[in-house]
Parts: C-alpha cells; sequence; structure tokens
C-alpha cells in the first residue's frame, strides 16, 4: 500500500481556511487542531471536569455486549472508567453495510488519532463512535450504491418503513435483507473472498434485529481489533444520562438560539456558506409523538411548540418531559454537539466539511453552558485507487489528480475527436459551410420567382443539412465502436474515481473493495503515517 495526499480544488472557502489555520475560520473555534499543543490544553481542560462514568459505562457495556462487541471494545469501555481518560469521537447514521464509504473513513479517523493522542498524552483514549440512531430519514440509509460504469447503480433493500419511526427502533426484515446482499453478491466478481464475506454478512442480518444492530455488527467485523466503542444516540438508557441535559438546554434556549444566529451571521459575513437555518426562536430540540420527531421553537407566549402546532408545552411542561421522559426527546445538529460535550469527556471531535461548517456557528452555545468547543479535526479522505485502476490511468496517460477533480468526460471526448484528421465535427461544419453557400444562388433565385418556391428552397437546404447530421452521428458512432475499449476504459476511472460528479467516497460502498482484497488493506491503511492538514489521500492497494 502506498498514499499520495492530493489537492483539492473547489473545497468550500470555510473548510479550505480552517485546513490552511486562517485566522478568519479559526475565530469560531477554540483550538487549533493541527498543532500538538491544542490538546495537551485540552487535556488540562478536562481534568477539572467530572462525568457520569459508571452510569455511562453501564450502558455502553450493555449496548455493546449486545451487538456482540469484540474483547477490544469492552476493555475501552472499561477504561472510560478510569478518571483521566478521554475519548475521540465522531458520528454517522447507521447506513447498510456503513453505507458510502466516507463512515469508513470517519471510522479510521476516530482510530488513528485515538492511537496517536494516547501515544502523546500518556491516558487512555478511547475511540468512540457515536451512531445517530434517533434518525428517521429511512430514504438515507436503505440502499448502497456500486459501479456500473460509467455510472452507479443503486441497490435498495426492499423494505418499506411503515411506520415513522427511529433507525435505532426500526425492524429489520432479515428475509428481505439476506435477498438484498445475494443480489448485489450476484452483481460482484467472484474472487476466493466472496463466499466466506456473504457467509459471514448473512449471518450478522440473521443476529440482527433492527439497523442500528446489523450496522454495529459490521463495524465490529470490520474492526475487531481497534477497540472502537458504539454508542447509539437513540437509545433510551442513554437519553436517561442525558436528562439532566435536556433540562440546562431547556432553561437556556434563548441564550443558545441568539448565540447560533449571531455566529451564523458573522459566519455568512465573511462569505463562507452553513447550511443552516436558525432563528432566534428555534428549540434546537425534538419531541417524538407517536413515533414521529417534531422540531419544536418556542412561540411569542413562550410556549415550546411544533412546526405545525402538533404539540405544545410550557417550559415548565417540557422540562417536566425531559425529567421524567427523555426518551421523547433527542437533539438536532445544534444541540448534539452540545449533549456529546456534556455527556461524554472530548477530547477530540471527528468532522466531515459539512459538520465542520455546522461547528463554525456554535461556539456561543457552548459557551452559554460554561464549556469550550473540543479540537474539531477534519476526517480523513479517501479514494482507493486498485491496480485496475492505476494500470488504466497510465494507459490513457491521465493524471489521477485531474480525474478526482474534473473527472475524464472532456478527455474522452477531446481523444475521440482525435481519431479522425481533421476531426469530424470540423468537417461536417465545414461541408455544411460550403454546401450553404453553394445552395445560395439557387434559394435566391426561388425566392426571386415564388414566395412559396422560396419556402421550398429553404426546407431543401434544411433536408440536406439534417442528413449530413445524421451521417456525422453514424460516423461518430462507428467511431465509437472501433474504440469501444478504450472508451471503457475512461468510463471506468469516471465511474471509480469521480462517480456521479462527486468523490468516490460520497458513492461507493466498502464491500466493493472487501470482496476483492479482505479486510487486510484496512488494517493496513489505520496505521499509515499521514498528514492531518492534506485535503485528501489516493490510496493505491
Amino acid at each position: 500500500m502506498r498514499i499520495q495526499p492530493v489537492s483539492l480544488e473547489g473545497l468550500s472557502g470555510l473548510i479550505k481556511d480552517y485546513r490552511q489555520i486562517d485566522d478568519r475560520a479559526m475565530q469560531f473555534f477554540d483550538y487549533n487542531p493541527f498543532v500538538q499543543n491544542g490538546f495537551y490544553q485540552r487535556l488540562d481542560e478536562l481534568t477539572n471536569k467530572t462525568y457520569e462514568r459508571k452510569k455511562l459505562t453501564d450502558v455502553l457495556l450493555e449496548s455493546n455486549k449486545g451487538w456482540g462487541a469484540p474483547a477490544a471494545t469492552i476493555d475501552n469501555i472499561n477504561r472510560l472508567k478510569q478518571p483521566n481518560s478521554v475519548v475521540v469521537v465522531g458520528g454517522q447514521q447507521a447506513g447498510l453495510l456503513t453505507g458510502p464509504i466516507y463512515s469508513i473513513h470517519k471510522l479510521i479517523s476516530i482510530i488513528k488519532l485515538a492511537k496517536e493522542q494516547e501515544e502523546k498524552l500518556g491516558v487512555p483514549v478511547v475511540p468512540l463512535f457515536w451512531v445517530a440512531g434517533e434518525d428517521h430519514d429511512f430514504e438515507e440509509i436503505n440502499h448502497i450504491s456500486l459501479p456500473i460504469a460509467p455510472h452507479m447503480k443503486k441497490y435498495k433493500i426492499l423494505q418499506r418503513q411503515t411506520k415513522k419511526e427511529s433507525v435505532s427502533h426500526m425492524e429489520l426484515d432479515q428475509e428481505e435483507a439476506v435477498k438484498w446482499l445475494e443480489n448485489i453478491f450476484r452483481n460482484l466478481e467472484e474472487t476466493s473472498w466472496t463466499k466466506p464475506l456473504l457467509t459471514k454478512l448473512t449471518s450478522l442480518i440473521e443476529q440482527s434485529k433492527t439497523f442500528v444492530d446489523f450496522f454495529s455488527r459490521v463495524v465490529f467485523t470490520l474492526f475487531e481489533q481497534e477497540g472502537i466503542v458504539l454508542l447509539d444516540s437513540g437509545d433510551p438508557k442513554v437519553r436517561e444520562l442525558e436528562s439532566e441535559f435536556f433540562v440546562e438546554m431547556i432553561h437556556k434556549r434563548p441564550e443558545i438560539a441568539e448565540g447560533v444566529r449571531s455566529a451564523l451571521n458573522k459566519v455568512s459575513s465573511l462569505g463562507y456558506s452553513v447550511a443552516l437555518d436558525a432563528e432566534v426562536n428555534d428549540g434546537h430540540l425534538f419531541y417524538h409523538l407517536n413515533g414521529e420527531r417534531i422540531l419544536l421553537h418556542v412561540d411569542e407566549g413562550g410556549s415550546w411548540v411544533g412546526k405545525n402546532e402538533e404539540c405544545k408545552f410550557t417550559e415548565e411542561e417540557l422540562i417536566r418531559v425531559a425529567k421524567e421522559q427523555p426518551s421523547l426527546l433527542s437533539n438536532n445538529v445544534v444541540t448534539r454537539p452540545l449533549m456529546q460535550e456534556k455527556l461524554l469527556p472530548v477530547l477530540a471531535f471527528i468532522g466531515g466539511p459539512g459538520e465542520i461548517a455546522y461547528w463554525s456557528v456554535l461556539k456561543p452555545a457552548f459557551e452559554v453552558l460554561n464549556v469550550k468547543m473540543p479540537p474539531v479535526v477534519p476526517r480523513l479522505s479517501y479514494t482507493i485507487v486498485e491496480p485496475k485502476t492505476e494500470k488504466v490511468l497510465r494507459q490513457l496517460a491521465v493524471r489521477i489528480e485531474h480525474v478526482i477533480q474534473n473527472g475524464s468526460a472532456v478527455d474522452k471526448l477531446s481523444w475521440l475527436k482525435g481519431r479522425t484528421t481533421p476531426p469530424v465535427e470540423e468537417l461536417s461544419d465545414q461541408v455544411k459551410l460550403t454546401i450553404e453557400k453553394a445552395h445560395k444562388p439557387l434559394r435566391d433565385i426561388a425566392k426571386g420567382l415564388q414566395a412559396d418556391l422560396g419556402q421550398m428552397a429553404e426546407k431543401n437546404l434544411l433536408n440536406i443539412l439534417n442528413e449530413l447530421d445524421y451521417l456525422e452521428q453514424r460516423i461518430s458512432y462507428t467511431i465509437k465502436e472501433k474504440n469501444f475499449q478504450t472508451i471503457q476504459k475512461f468510463d471506468w476511472i469516471e465511474a471509480t474515481l469521480k462517480p456521479d460528479g462527486g468523490l468516490q467516497e460520497r458513492m461507493w460502498n466498502v464491500v466493493y473493495w472487501l470482496n476483492l482484497y479482505g479486510e487486510n488493506w484496512l488494517k493496513e491503511l489505520i496505521v499509515q503515517e499521514i498528514d492531518w492538514e492534506a485535503d485528501h489521500f489516493c490510496v493505491y492497494i
């Protein structure tokens, strides 16, 4: 395996400036995550805080054991009982087979940073992945994508969401899941890894009751030796731990909402884009009514109400819910980081570009709760390059950085044009001009004799030009047929390096490479030395 850092053009201004440690972006965060001193400072701050470690680890032990956690994970949960232990945390939805491969990149980032910081700080640093099990958007997690060049094919599980409920509570239809998995494997290349992998994943489905169960078991299978700890935010027992913090957020809602709104205005004034709507009357909490999550805001009378007035509470009533039925509440993108900070001894947070944009407006909210924002570390971003792809790039004499940035469609078109001299499009245009010029005297005579005869002459020219267009298309088609294999190569690098115009990590699923190469490349990737400030990496396996 070798790794090549790659610069990405077109990154959002915020994440670009953040990686470059530009003061304009850094002012919205409490720590510089690219220097070790920031982690020393953060550790000092955490030593003055206390956490409900016994209650937290009891909940984590129960849930992680229920997912078949390996010994390394159980050991790490027990290490969290130590008063000087801290966590590196990041999270994602519970996608099928972990979803787009950026979830795997995030897991690797969490594991790598935890290992690095434990060695440097000399305290237990536990990698923890926050599974967003309270999310309801089933359409976001019910499929994976794999390549059929030049496009991606979506493999969607044929299970319907019959009622609105969180992913934590949604039962996995094991029969449909097995059919879905077998359909995927019918379209994968047969290798020595195929049958064992299919057998293992089928077994994990049969052991899983919910989508979070299945996600968790897959993660533990892939990272068995790494000690990754999973926390399901939709777990009612986790909500019980959050009860007092919900109360605090309800009490301090006005300051949180005003602070976030003010920060959003300031961030936007610098030209940075944040995909967040924030108003001073936002509640930044969800209430769960008959399984449906309802985002709350505060009306002019001070009551907490749903968007369409599905529910209504006085502040005292909502506080009672937080104390007595905390499982009926959950966080949004603003309060989830705050809850994470209150619940866990967070040494650092690993986030993607969109998450870091959200976090840029949260500093005032952290200050309202009398805490600092942890170091926010951009997750590692990879493009996996298999030998087949590397060979094709050499054959086509195309640079990988160019394809990752721009795709290969323009290169393919340029190559095709070069198959004829002069290119057929140019030759066709020249012939059309010649014909129009030669045809003009006939059109002029026809127009001079009779109006309808002039119209006939114009139509005659149009018919001739249309026939030329058809001939041009047939010539182009024949050229493509004769060069089909090379066109396939262009289509392949487009599908593998720039699928549907985006990065590979946003489309491809890890099962493609597990089927071809097993799991060892993941283990090797974890131990590779990297520069956390780099935009992106090509991983040659």
